[in-house]
């Protein structure tokens, strides 16, 4: 019995199949990702999607899609699919998809008339090259198949546009050609295992429309080019298989090559096997270093992200290789205290709390494995993170309370990090509730060490700071009349909108509140922010709040810090619950966790969305594969069965 199921009556309803997409990726930074029908709505979207590092460092669509045209007795019949302008679609080959699986791999099957034909995808490891293999399972007459390649060339945030600056010429090779638009980049080989007669017909098709763009409030015409065709004959029961990639492949080895890596493939046959297989999709392995992508189709290389996502990525399988691995790829580029917001910009920002969820990992990775010598092994960077604090006096400093005090509003400062032109939503400043959380618990975690701490001087300073910090975050941050905590406190003026950073005062490994406090937190968060999907940024009840993630980029980012929905602070959310209330608590989160095996089968297929709307029905929204809310539902999950 297959675990993902789609209604095959619905797969011609564009409001169904649209709002379906699937993601695969070769694990160094390529991807592919479309809907279920192969008809691009975002501009994110594409067969063929790299990093090039050596162009400007980002991801780039190379192949936008591939159309088929099937040939009877001179009868074409066209199974692709384009929107154009007034909800034209153009051709309609959607009306003869009959089915489509998503395990082990996509696989689309096609009606037309007496020909049968099914289209399989696989994404090659480590390679930058997408297979697809298309088998003609029933026919009554001589059959052809037709195939154009729309060529982007272009980087992912980007729009293509029709030029004369385009290079139309093309290269012939083993079964096929090798095209190469602009300057810089490198040339894209599509080849077939069986020899095609190609037709060079060099065009633009213009205006070629994504809705999902246009929904977003971003530019979302593109004009692609299209070199010719090619055409080859397909006999009943064979298959075909078109390969596209940035080298040469040898046509002889393209159908064992696709055989051997659908073995490879994970059997996506429940909830388990499904976060398995998108938590692979996530690791990006290249210069010698193990990173982790925030998420797809469009996030870059986070360093927060990574930091809150490792335990939960690796606890599943208790891969504490690639754990460390991440950790000491993280580490290269720690300096003083700090660590970039992303990892590949150069003048990346260094947030406040980066190098504290540093510390929190490595808690993490102390409970995984408890043989680990973590002193031994990171004991000397965390040190220099806490003296770093120690020393910061520019961005912020460490008053005579213990506390950690920021000078100026910084979206990098704080997970809740959105901006409108490189300006602050939330001017959040002074003493972050959150931040300081985490400093305290990050002072408790290297006192765990101190026998093995050759300053005396700095572990006295240390012990001082931990106990002035047990007394003011309280006088500084909890209010009596509301009984929680206040978000900021700047100048004596506590910030109290009801949003989930207290939360982390209470869930973290060490808190600097009592067992009371931590019930009064709870339940505020319990009862103005949790829903089925997660836990809301902010209150209903606040004049401030947003409960639709939509609009233009303004409206979203307010909205995503104003009421949206995140799926991964249900896990911080359940480790206070766990300190109160244990048996409820795991009662509760097995009740969660079924909300997404239904998420399974729409948006991303086998993939958590970034965000929700903070109304029911709480429909997903951003990122289609968001690697933190999937790490930590897994690590939700190992927490139950840890703690039953």
């Amino acid at each position: 019995m297959t675990y993902l199921k789609f209604d095959k009556t619905k797969l011609i309803n564009l409001e169904y199949s649209l709002k379906r997409e699937v993601l695969r990726t070769n694990r160094a930074g390529s991807f592919s990702c479309t809907t279920i029908i192969d008809c691009n709505t975002r501009k994110y979207h594409g067969l063929l999607i790299c990093p090039l590092p050596d162009l400007d460092g980002g991801r780039h669509v190379l192949l936008s899609s591939l159309d088929e045209t099937i040939i009877q007795h001179d009868k074409e019949f066209n199974l692709a699919l384009h929107k154009y302008k007034g909800d034209h679609y153009e051709p309609k080959g959607h009306k003869y998809i009959r089915d489509f699986s998503g395990s082990p791999i996509p696989k689309l099957q096609y009606r037309v008339g007496g020909v049968v034909i099914s289209k399989e995808k696989v994404f090659i490891e480590n390679e930058a090259r997408i297979l697809i293999k298309y088998t003609l399972e029933e026919a009554t007459s001589p059959t052809k198949i037709r195939f154009k390649a729309f060529l982007a060339f272009r980087n992912i945030h980007a729009l293509s546009k029709a030029n004369m600056d385009i290079n139309t010429k093309y290269k012939e090779v083993k079964n096929g050609i090798a095209s190469n638009l602009y300057h810089g980049y490198p040339d894209l080989f599509m080849q077939f295992s069986k020899k095609p007669e190609f037709v060079p017909a060099p065009d633009w098709y213009y205006d070629i429309e994504y809705t999902e763009d246009h929904e977003r409030g971003y530019e979302f015409k593109e004009d692609l080019f299209v070199p010719g065709y090619f055409e080859l004959a397909i006999k009943k029961g064979e298959s075909i298989i078109f390969s596209a990639g940035l080298s040469e492949i040898s046509p002889t080895g393209l159908k064992q090559r696709f055989t051997r890596e659908i073995v490879k493939r994970m059997p996506r046959e429940n909830f388990n096997n499904c976060l398995s297989n998108a938590v692979a999709q996530f690791f990006i392995q290249n210069n010698k270093e193990t990173h982790i992508i925030a998420g797809y189709p469009w996030l870059p290389i986070r360093t927060r992200d990574a930091l809150i996502a490792i335990p939960g990525l690796t606890a599943l399988e208790g891969d504490t290789k690639q754990f460390k691995e991440v950790i000491k790829s993280i580490s290269n580029y720690l300096s003083a205290w700090k660590l970039p917001d992303i990892i590949t910009d150069v003048n990346s920002h260094s947030p406040a709390d980066n190098s504290l969820w540093l510390i929190w990992s490595l808690q993490q990775l102390k409970k995984f494995d408890q043989k680990e010598n973590i002193w031994k092994n990171y004991g000397k960077n965390i040190q220099k993170i806490i003296t770093g604090y120690l020393d910061e006096k520019n961005q912020f400093s460490v008053h005579e309370n213990g506390l950690i005090y920021v000078y100026e509003s910084n979206h990098s400062n704080s997970w809740m990090n959105a901006t409108i032109a490189d300006k602050t939503v939330l001017n959040r400043s002074g003493y972050l509730v959150e931040l300081n959380a985490l400093w305290y618990n990050a002072l408790c975690f290297i006192l765990e060490f101190k026998k093995s701490i050759t300053d005396k001087k700095l572990i006295t300073k240390l012990e001082s700071l931990k106990e002035k910090i047990e007394k003011s975050f309280t006088d500084v941050f909890w209010n009596d009349e509301k009984e929680y905590l206040a978000d900021y406190v700047i100048n004596d003026h506590q910030n109290l909108q009801i949003r989930p950073n207290q939360l982390f005062a209470a869930s973290l490994p060490y808190s600097p509140l009592d067992k009371d406090q931590i019930k009064l937190v709870f339940d505020i968060i319990k009862s103005q922010l949790v829903t089925p999907f997660g836990i809301r940024s902010l209150s209903p009840i606040d004049p401030d709040y947003h409960s639709l993630y939509e609009g233009n980029h303004e409206e979203r980012e307010i909205a995503a810090f104003n009421g949206s929905v995140w799926p991964w602070l249900y896990t911080q959310y359940f480790e206070a619950f766990l300190k109160i209330q244990p048996k409820t608590a795991i009662t509760d989160a097995k009740e969660f966790l079924l909300a997404f095996e239904e998420e399974m089968q729409i948006d991303g297929i086998c993939s958590i969305s970034e965000l929700y709307h903070g109304d029911p029905p709480h429909k997903a929204k951003g990122a289609i594969s968001f690697a933190m809310n999937t790490a930590e539902i897994l690590r939700l999950k190992t927490l139950i069965e840890n703690n039953e």
